[in-house]
């Protein structure tokens, strides 16, 4: 699979898939960072030992197969396009700090985009594998096949008290991060994430935006992580998420149901308007898009909207970010170009739904 074909496509073909809890969680995903031993981590590393180790990995795992993955694709940053490297941002498959500070930075990708391992981050290795819905025991389980795959070829940095080395102490232990992407309208409505946010951080997870750390949370759309790595398993730090998750999963769902009985006129109102605004404006901002396909994605989901799927939120969320719209226009685009393409995208895509429904 060429770069032109992971970067062309805004839905990852893992994504279509079905996965529990899917209407409120969209994704799971579990990283694991590994170093490699004797060789210095990426943040005192020399340009020829990254150098050095990007070649190692490449002539080892690129091209290489792998019994559920198929044939994983490497690609190097300093190969890629600014908009390129921005493109595969904007479909989580890389950070934004391999696509800024590559430090002869790479990326091995499985066909499906559900495995992507991220070389010389900020750590030489960087396992993500990403599931659709809510299955963070699942991608765990996968995770740690691919740490067990690279590991017969590589020697990781690991010491007997202190688990896994890494290049920030907060990720010293397991190297895990467990996360899940999950869309909570109604709490958001009903003004209970004010509430919630603070309880969540007392229990040793971490809430963000779309794109991890120092992201907004755009959309009613939240990163839900551990911040523990070191004195717990991996099952054991997956638990404590999964148990939080799934109260939030009932609270949302109550919220929802309040909001029908005791709202109803007024969200189908909003979830209307939103859905006129997106099939018919000429200009919109990211900020305005990405809140109006949360009302529409809740809206569908809520059965007040029947003739567009569930996954126009996923898909649009990330088709009309700066970097794809600039890959599909072919240039670079100003703000304003970029509102007014954003805007025919939408109305485009909302057109083709109802044109399936007809037929």
């Amino acid at each position: 699979m060429s770069l032109q074909q992971f970067i062309s496509q805004a839905i990852s073909p893992w994504m279509k898939k079905d996965g529990p809890n899917a209407d409120i969680v969209l994704s799971s995903r579990v990283r694991l960072a590994r170093n490699i031993k004797h060789v210095p981590f990426p943040i005192l590393a020399s340009a020829e030992d990254l150098a050095a180790l990007t070649e190692q990995i490449g002539s080892e795992y690129g091209g290489a197969g792998h019994s559920r993955y198929g044939t994983i694709e490497f690609l190097k940053m300093s190969g890629m396009k600014q908009n390129e490297k921005r493109v595969l941002v904007e479909k989580h498959l890389i950070s934004p700090a391999l696509s800024d500070e590559s430090k002869a930075g790479a990326v091995l990708l499985s066909e499906d985009e559900s495995l992507s391992i991220m070389v010389n981050e900020e750590d030489h290795i960087r396992i993500q594998c990403l599931l659709a819905g809510f299955q963070l025991t699942e991608a765990l389980r996968l995770a740690n096949e691919v740490d067990d795959w690279m590991e017969d070829k590589l020697d990781f940095a690991f010491d007997e008290k202190r688990g896994y080395l890494t290049s920030c102490p907060t990720n010293v232990g397991t190297g895990l991060r467990a996360s899940v992407m999950m869309h909570l309208p109604a709490l958001v409505i009903t003004r209970q994430m004010n509430r919630i946010l603070p309880a969540i951080n007392q229990l040793g997870l971490v809430v963000r935006g779309i794109y991890g750390e120092g992201s907004e949370a755009q959309g009613n759309l939240f990163q839900i992580s551990n911040q523990i790595t070191l004195g717990k398993s991996e099952e054991d730090i997956v638990q404590d998420l999964q148990s939080v998750v799934l109260q939030l999963i009932q609270q949302e769902r109550a919220a929802r149901k309040t909001l029908m009985e005791q709202s109803k006129l007024q969200m189908e109102d909003r979830v209307f308007r939103s859905y006129g605004i997106l099939a018919n404006s000429r200009i919109i901002e990211s900020k305005e898009a990405t809140k109006r396909l949360s009302d529409l994605r809740l809206g569908i989901d809520m059965g007040l909207i029947k003739d567009v799927e569930g996954n126009i939120l996923n898909e649009l969320m990330i088709l009309t970010q700066p970097g794809f719209l600039q890959q599909y226009a072919g240039e670079i685009l100003s703000p304003e170009q970029r509102d007014q393409r954003r805007a025919r995208l939408i109305r485009d895509r909302l057109k083709m739904e109802n044109e399936q429904i007809d037929h």
